[in-house]
């Protein structure tokens, strides 16, 4: 697996001609089970073959198990500077109902030694919208929580997926998730809880103080190209000499075939996307407006030079619905949720979608009616 995963790094390195990494994120699965060794390994090959400063970032996500702790400084020597712990709640019984395999004493022992080891660089997930979980039970479990948190943290509703036992659990009647209008409390309780303790809302689940915003997340949030490595990695690079499309690439999710296909071929690709114009602006505006800030004109113009904001979703009826409803803000800064919008992102985005796809449908149309420019003396 260690062998693989630098080979596969320096492959596709090789194949996106980058030059610069400015961040690395270990995440997906439990990237704390590997050996600091392999983590150091990878690194070392981004390092061969592109540019990777001491100021990157270098994140890597943790299950805060009993036998994590001791291997936390082991993994800061390897390279990491940044932790991301998975907390997700406070209370055992729900510990054990999500599956999870440390206990809340667990949890709140490897914050504190990642927060010794990286001040101001350790973030926190918790979940809300669990089964059986109140408001006011919520609002105690998180208090408690940001008395030791350091200046990050990220706040997830619990989804229930298909295949898993909690959901299968709560489909039969054995345990009961609260209902979207509890949840839509608990996150607004929350984000005045976090306003209060000094904590500024960056995006739509995520909130620092300090400066101490995710890098690397920022990336994807903002549509800019990286490198998805190892099984099930999901990327978002232009392959070099392969025109000039930005591919959505998907490595194997099989470990066992992923090893082979990268043994075989440098890479376990399995499937390849062109990102058409459209698709790109769909990405651009769905991940964009996560953000508190939402998209500038300049971002937007980078990938839309010929058709800015303004034009396209200014005549909407439908956007300026959200705008009276102060849920949406179009102006000079670009496009943006207001404060209460962020909430009802999810159900503003389809109309959006809809509004831009209708505009590029157009303009494709019109430059397929336009006759053919010839060359030549016009005397």
């Amino acid at each position: 697996m260690s062998e693989c995963l630098q080979r596969e790094t320096e492959t596709l390195l090789r194949l996106s001609h980058v030059s610069r990494v400015t961040s690395v994120f270990f995440g997906g699965g439990t990237p704390s089970l590997a050996r600091p060794s392999t983590i150091a390994a990878v690194l070392e090959t981004v390092a061969r073959h592109a540019a990777l400063s001491e100021s990157a970032e270098v994140t890597l996500e943790v299950n805060p198990t009993p036998i994590l702790s001791s291997k936390l400084q082991d993994f800061l020597h390897a390279g990491v500077n940044r932790f991301s712990i998975g907390v997700q709640s406070l209370q055992d019984e729900d510990l054990k109902v999500l599956g999870r395999d440390h206990t809340s004493q667990h949890a709140l022992e490897t914050v504190g030694e990642a927060r010794a080891l990286c001040p101001g660089k350790v973030s926190v997930d918790v979940m809300f919208g669990r089964p059986g979980q109140s408001i006011a039970s919520w609002e105690l479990e998180l208090d408690e929580l940001l008395s030791v948190c350091d200046d990050h943290i990220s706040l997830y509703q619990l989804t229930l997926e298909r295949g898993t036992q909690l959901f299968s659990q709560v489909q039969k009647g054995q345990l009961s998730v609260p209902g979207d209008d509890i949840t839509a409390i608990m996150y607004e309780s929350a984000r005045k809880i976090l306003q209060k303790r000094g904590y500024l809302q960056y995006e739509v689940s995520n909130f620092a103080k300090n400066g101490a915003i995710s890098q690397h997340n920022m990336s994807y949030w903002k549509a800019s190209q990286y490198i998805g490595v190892g099984p099930g990695a999901h990327g978002r690079f232009i392959p070099h000499g392969e025109g000039a499309c930005r591919e959505a690439r998907t490595q194997t999710l099989e470990p066992e075939v992923w090893v082979r296909e990268v043994q075989q071929r440098g890479h376990g690709t399995r499937r390849r996307i062109p990102l058409q114009h459209l698709g790109q602006l769909e990405e651009v505006l769905v991940m964009g407006l996560r953000l508190i800030d939402g998209i500038t004109h300049q971002h937007w113009q980078f990938f839309s030079p010929g058709a800015d904001l303004h034009q396209i979703f200014s005549s909407s009826c439908e956007v300026q619905d959200l705008q009276q409803r102060d849920l949406l803000i179009l102006d000079n800064r670009g496009l943006r949720c207001s404060w209460q919008g962020l909430a009802f992102l999810d159900s503003m985005l389809p109309n959006l979608l809809l509004q831009l796809e209708a505009h590029i449908t157009r303009g494709q149309e019109m430059d397929r009616k336009r006759p053919p420019q010839s060359l030549g003396d016009n005397n």
